[in-house]
C-alpha cells in the first residue's frame, strides 16, 4: 500500500463528509448550511474517496501472478 494513497482518499472522504453534513443542515456553517448542491457535492466526495481507498486496497492485497 502506498501510504500518500490512503491519506489522500480518507481526505477526500473526510472533506467530503463535512461539506455533506454542513449541506444537510448537521453541521454549523455559514454559506454551505442547508444547501442541497454541497450535500450532493460532499456525497460525491465521500464516493471518490471510498473508491480511491478500495482501489488501493485491492492493489495492495492482489496476489502472486
Amino acid at each position: 500500500m502506498r501510504p500518500a494513497r490512503i491519506a489522500i482518499a480518507v481526505i477526500v472522504a473526510l472533506l467530503g463528509a463535512v461539506w455533506f453534513g454542513q449541506g444537510i443542515g448537521l453541521l454549523p456553517g455559514e454559506a454551505m448550511n442547508g444547501s442541497l448542491f454541497w450535500a450532493i457535492v460532499g456525497a460525491a466526495l465521500v464516493a471518490v474517496g471510498v473508491a480511491l481507498g478500495a482501489a488501493e486496497w485491492r492493489r495492495a492485497h492482489k496476489g502472486p501472478r
